[in-house]
């Protein structure tokens, strides 16, 4: 999700309305399937009911929220966007614009910038829904907000950059449970049916029992921004959000969360400790790393490899691995034996001329959108709070290992006082120095 090109399957006709056909994927049989629902997954829809029309406010503006967007509003009939938060001005004109050429405006009087932009987006009455999509040191406070206003809420993942920020996350999510406040994350692979219909394959015994398992997200850089003239700290750093830790959490939260949490998914649980390294050897602004190795013991002889890294001209790959007594699988769409030889394969739709296509119908994108929708609209409800600030905690967990080059355990960094990020959140020059993490230096986890 680094950029819209991303989410860039719907045309100007989808946002009227997307009619989607039904994902009637057929699958070869390996072990009995039970129901979704029994397993807590999310349902796999063909659009989100009909109901009471829901209006959106979008809270963070950028690629990311403008896309996240544009899911909701084609995710099924009678929703709309109807209010823009941002801090700054020319991002708010930008989405305006974009929204203006589908021809569903958005009025300026609802329109908010600056840093509290947010709490005047969330005091207008007319919005049901929230969509979250800030650099994710925001979440927590964004979140707590949205929830005080009572407004059912997406969020983009991940959901906080430290310690102090996932226990808000878990809080919160709790509060919205107590009342009825729907909430869905944008970890989208638990919303994609490869992934669904592969970890019903695991949950019923096709690999047997878990011994290991691995993860990767390995890519070029994606973006920087330089220093322009006029820019003071704070602007400079979140118009460079991606780069900063105290804002985006470091790429191993940004991205590689989306990774843990399957390896935290499929196993059922979050590991007890970690140990690993990390260092920077290309990036040209900021405080992050360009690489992460890290060792998630799991427990009772379980341990998951999970690495990253963001450099360009380097051999990049995405994925997960998960390996068994019996067997061996990607978690998305296939399963081995131990000898190599494919046992089971997830059967993607036909083409209208009846050949084999290797994608889904409908994007986990917008499945994650209609499963909100169908939630608040139908009363199954849905919170995903918590457990995508457990996977955003394990990120943490790992990124700290890196950061200190000392083992962390669970218990350390769930109850650790870190606290990233300035004071103070204003426009204007920061008092802080922000130097890339050396392991073996003293430092409070």
């Amino acid at each position: 999700m680094q950029n819209i090109d991303r989410r860039k399957f719907i045309g100007k006709t989808a946002l009227a309305g997307l009619a989607i056909a039904g994902a009637g994927a057929m699958m070869t049989a390996c072990i009995k399937k039970p129901a979704n629902e029994a397993l807590g997954l999310p349902p796999i829809l063909r659009g989100a009911p009909k109901g009471k029309k829901l209006r959106a406010g979008l809270v963070g503006v950028g690629a990311r929220g403008t896309g996240a967007a544009i899911n909701f509003i084609s995710s099924g009939p009678d929703l709309e966007i109807i209010a823009l938060a941002d801090v700054f001005q020319d991002k708010i004109d930008a989405c305006r614009e974009r929204f203006a050429s589908f021809k569903l405006p958005i009025p300026a009087e609802n329109c908010f910038t600056g840093f509290d932009g947010y709490k005047k987006l969330m005091a207008l009455p007319d919005v049901d829904v929230v969509i979250l999509a800030t650099p994710c040191k925001f979440r927590p406070e964004h979140f707590l907000e949205a929830v005080n206003t009572n407004k059912h809420v997406f969020m983009e993942k991940p959901v906080a950059v430290d310690p102090v920020g996932i226990r808000s996350i878990i809080a919160t999510g709790k509060k919205a449970a107590a009342i009825g406040l729907c909430v869905v994350t944008g970890t989208q692979r638990r919303h994609q049916e490869d992934y669904i219909e592969t970890y019903k394959q695991v949950v019923g015994g096709a690999i047997g029992k878990v011994t290991s398992a691995k993860a990767y997200w390995n890519q070029d850089h994606v973006w920087f921004r330089e220093r322009e003239k006029g820019w003071d700290d704070m602007t400079y750093m979140i118009r460079n959000w991606n780069n900063f830790c105290w804002l985006c959490g470091d790429f191993i939260l940004d991205t590689h969360v989306h990774n843990i949490d399957v390896i935290n998914w499929f196993l059922g649980k979050h590991p007890e400790k970690a140990i690993g390294y990390g260092g920077r050897a290309r990036r040209v602004t900021g405080d992050q790393y360009d690489f992460f190795s890290i060792d998630f013991d799991y427990g009772l002889g379980v341990s998951s490899h999970s690495m990253c890294r963001e450099i360009d001209s380097c051999a990049n790959t995405t994925g997960e691995l998960i390996i068994g007594t019996e067997g061996y699988t990607n978690c998305n769409n296939k399963i081995w034996d131990l000898n190599g030889k494919l046992r089971w394969e997830f059967e993607y739709p036909k083409d209208e001329n009846g050949n084999q296509t290797q994608t889904i119908k409908i994007p986990a994108y917008v499945q994650e959108h209609m499963h909100l929708v169908q939630a608040i609209r139908t009363g199954k409800y849905v919170n995903e709070a918590e457990q995508t600030a457990i996977s955003t905690l394990t990120a943490i967990m790992g990124r700290t290992a890196a950061y200190t080059g000392r083992t962390v355990s669970w218990d350390d960094i769930f109850k650790s006082d870190m606290d990233l990020g300035p004071r103070k959140i204003e426009f204007g020059p920061v008092d802080m120095v922000f130097e890339t993490p050396v392991p073996g230096t003293p430092v409070a986890i």
